[in-house]
């Protein structure tokens, strides 16, 4: 490494945390999105939209991915030079995908389409 080349501010913040897969796991991965956005100094815009994509991927891991005895996991990655936010919700069962039902087939089916239509990617 070169002492003497200039040294770029690093742009890029992440986030990871194990969370209990309990519906209360699910709120406080919400509430930690909203905490780390706002400390990295995310768009409004931005921030509101991640809210809503975790809320949903948080609940469907506590729903329909849980085995017991085994936590979720949130990462946030926020590259601000690119104006990109990943956000990455994993649950334990590696044995299943999730599956998109057309609304109103079952009691949910909404998450999926509202997470479809909030990310860009």
């Amino acid at each position: 490494m070169d002492r003497h080349a200039p040294q770029l501010p690093s742009t890029v913040h992440t986030f990871s945390q194990l969370i209990s897969s309990t519906r209360r796991g699910a709120r406080l991965a919400r509430l930690l999105t909203l905490t780390e956005l706002h400390f990295w100094g995310a768009p409004q815009g931005v921030t509101e939209r991640a809210e809503q994509v975790v809320a949903e991927l948080a609940a469907n891991a506590v729903l329909h991915g849980v085995l017991p005895g085994r936590d979720f996991r949130l990462g946030l990655a926020l590259d601000a030079r690119a104006g990109e936010l990943r956000i990455e919700v994993t649950d334990a069962r590696g044995d299943r995908r999730p599956v998109m039902g057309e609304p109103g087939e079952t009691e949910g089916g909404r998450g999926l389409p509202l997470v479809t239509a909030l990310a860009d990617r």
